[in-house]
């Protein structure tokens, strides 16, 4: 790096490279030697096979690289070294000098955000899983509203490690590595949006973003609401794929179909990086998977539906329908004569519906008892809808703060209620959201509506009229089922809870709320209705086959799917995971297990709590290195208590131990 800062990288080069050859890194935290080994080996082997180099890089004071570990993600530090790296690379006799950028997840983020400095051989990215805003569409606070996950207790675990393979505990690696505070200590501190997450957010400026960029994303992933914006609202050329996956790359996705998505790769970068004429950039720039029905079924391995292509997402040709909610539970096409329904705070609700509004999820009827629920009569004919469903939320509260959420579900013949998609928001105005949709969002209130959001106020003084955006979907409602709208004032244990117990009045009437659908017409659902609309099926091969490096093998998932719920008769109600993997290596052996469990008690929602612990064997040659962490983050009226212990043992041996202990005032949360 320029200030002599050395990063470690594992060079992916092609067998019989005869020529220079552009270059695709991906740059991230997530320890390329151990962590990452095996996935980053099977995604380069393709890469490599196709006229490519791959170039995977830990980040400054992560993995392999030297220097102090940052503050954070995504820092000024970071995308600076990401700019030299680029240098580097474009520099190499065997590369070309065009420099391409990927990623999934961090590495989507961080190819997004360095593109917007415009590093010279940067020639296009392609981002996977990612968001254009860190604090409304991130982990830390979804739909702006705080978040404590197993994100927070692995990264701060994980990067505590010494390098591998060779581990060193010696006082220089120790005190930059185990020794650095943890990140969600200063994630705390941020509990409303501001420059710290605008540093590293696209939105709302999107015409920042030059560089041609390929956006991947799964219906079942808490980040796509960033790519109908980015489709949208970006300037340089935008290519998107939407599929049935979850938080991972498509040839290894569930459920699926999964497809081998890196054939497209391969073609957006024969395009940009070496100036390929292959007609891509005259191809429809939308593909997404159409999805149908399936049971509420969290070991789903395939997603029933079918490909389609699309000029825009929404498509232009979508409806906006308007459902009302009425005084009997039902959602009607007219509205109702006005009136007005009470709906409590019940603060442990919500557990159904998942993590982070990106996953396959349970039968919603056990979150349904807890809400308020409005459902249509049983359709007449099949209902596709395909964008930002909205709700318009006329109602008031006798507590605040108080949190609004939305279930957009479908109620099969039997009962069953799949969740379809979900949103949550403060009870608040929100300037980044609330200012006027922008093009790929949904749809713009009327006038007589924004007048009312600032006109009507409750006895409480909360806005009385409220926009929440449900987040992206795809979805067929089948003739006889019901679409099904649930409102509640808890999300947990996705949302923190808010302090005070609560009554909110929700409005119905002309004036009250509703459930606004992006429908596709089913006259123009699969044949074109105007001659600018081009559709087609796309055939995808299926992925090739996993290729492992030498003297490796993997078990194990450390992925939150399946919880435990325990409610008892007080109103207290706890929820619990658990999940291991391991990797054996030509030098050792790693294993992983991590614990999360959340509490919250309905008479004393103030006091709620979550708690994890991590626990890293590193298996070596005579030595055996064993780091435990444990996260603690629980709260009162007042405030968000934060605790985090580290402790690093050599053959059963304590040779090193940290805690931090913070306590933040509840700035809306």
């Amino acid at each position: 790096m320029r200030d002599g800062t050395e990063l470690a990288a594992t060079l992916y080069l092609p067998a019989d490279l005869a020529e220079p050859v552009p270059a695709v890194l991906e740059y991230l935290p997530y320890r390329k030697d151990d962590a990452m080994a095996v996935r980053d080996y099977e995604l380069y082997s393709y890469l490599t096979r196709h006229g490519y180099a791959g170039a995977r890089v830990d980040i400054r004071g992560t993995g392999a690289s030297g220097g102090r570990r940052p503050d954070g993600e995504y820092t000024e530090q970071e995308q600076q070294d990401a700019e030299d790296v680029i240098a580097w690379l474009a520099g190499q006799q065997w590369c070309t000098g065009a420099v391409g950028m990927w990623g999934i997840s961090w590495g989507g983020f961080n190819a997004i955000q360095v593109a917007l400095r415009r590093p010279p051989a940067l020639k296009a990215i392609i981002a996977v899983d990612a968001s254009d805003d860190l604090f409304h569409d991130d982990v830390h606070y979804i739909d702006g509203l705080l978040h404590i996950d197993e994100y927070a207790l692995m990264i701060d675990h994980m990067n505590a490690l010494p390098p591998a393979p060779e581990f060193p505990v010696d006082e220089q690696t120790l005190a930059r590595r185990f020794d650095s505070p943890p990140w969600l200590a200063n994630w705390l501190v941020q509990q409303q949006d501001g420059p710290y997450w605008r540093r590293g957010s696209l939105r709302p400026d999107y015409g920042r973003l030059t560089v041609p960029a390929f956006l991947v994303a799964g219906w079942y992933d808490g980040y796509r609401d960033s790519v109908p914006r980015m489709l949208a609202n970006a300037t340089a050329p935008v290519r998107v794929l939407i599929g049935p996956w979850n938080h991972t790359f498509p040839h290894n996705a569930q459920p699926g179909p999964a497809i081998e998505w890196r054939a497209d790769a391969v073609r957006w970068w024969d395009r940009w990086l070496k100036d390929a004429d292959n007609g891509i950039a005259a191809e429809p720039p939308v593909t997404v998977y159409v999805r149908d029905w399936h049971p509420p079924d969290v070991g789903l391995r395939r997603i029933p539906g079918r490909w389609r292509t699309e000029r825009a997402l929404p498509p232009e040709r979508a409806v906006y329908q308007a459902w009302h909610c009425g005084p009997d539970r039902d959602l009607l096409r007219e509205a109702p004569p006005d009136g007005s329904v009470r709906l409590r705070y019940v603060p442990s609700a919500g557990a159904e519906a998942g993590n982070w509004w990106g996953e396959l999820t349970v039968d919603q009827r056990g979150a349904d008892a807890l809400s308020l629920v409005f459902d249509t009569r049983p359709l007449a004919e099949d209902l596709e809808i395909l964008g930002f469903p909205l709700v318009e939320i006329s109602g008031y509260a006798d507590a605040r703060p108080l949190h609004w959420f939305g279930r957009l579900c479908d109620v099969a013949p039997d009962g069953e209620v799949t969740l379809v998609t979900g949103g949550g928001r403060a009870g608040r105005p929100d300037p980044m959201r609330d200012a006027g949709s922008l093009p790929g969002g949904p749809p713009p209130a009327t006038a007589a509506v924004a007048a009312e959001r600032q006109a009507a106020r409750a006895p409480s003084g909360d806005v009385a009229r409220l926009p929440l955006e449900l987040h992206v979907t795809s979805w067929v409602f089948p003739r006889g089922h019901r679409i099904r709208l649930a409102l509640s004032n808890a999300m947990w244990p996705m949302i923190w809870p808010t302090p005070w117990q609560a009554t909110a009045t929700v409005l119905l009437g002309g004036r009250g709320t509703r459930l606004v659908l992006p429908v596709v017409p089913k006259a123009a659902r699969d044949e074109p209705v105007s001659s600018d609309l081009v559709f087609s099926e796309p055939v995808f091969s299926e992925p090739a086959a996993a290729e492992l490096p030498p003297g490796t093998r993997s078990w194990g998932e450390m992925v939150p799917v399946r919880w435990n719920v325990l409610r008892d008769d007080t109103g207290a109600a706890s929820i619990w995971w658990r999940g291991a993997s391991g990797t054996q290596f030509p030098w050792g052996r790693v294993t992983d297990d991590e614990y999360m469990r959340y509490d919250v008690r309905d008479a004393d929602p103030a006091a709620a709590s979550a708690h994890g612990e991590a626990h890293t064997e590193v298996h070596l040659d005579g030595r055996l290195l064993t780091l435990t962490s444990v996260l603690d983050v629980d709260s009162d009226a007042e405030s968000l208590r934060y605790r985090f212990r580290r402790e690093l043992r050599q053959d059963g041996t304590v040779i090193r131990e940290r805690c931090w202990q913070h306590s933040y005032r509840r700035d809306g949360h």
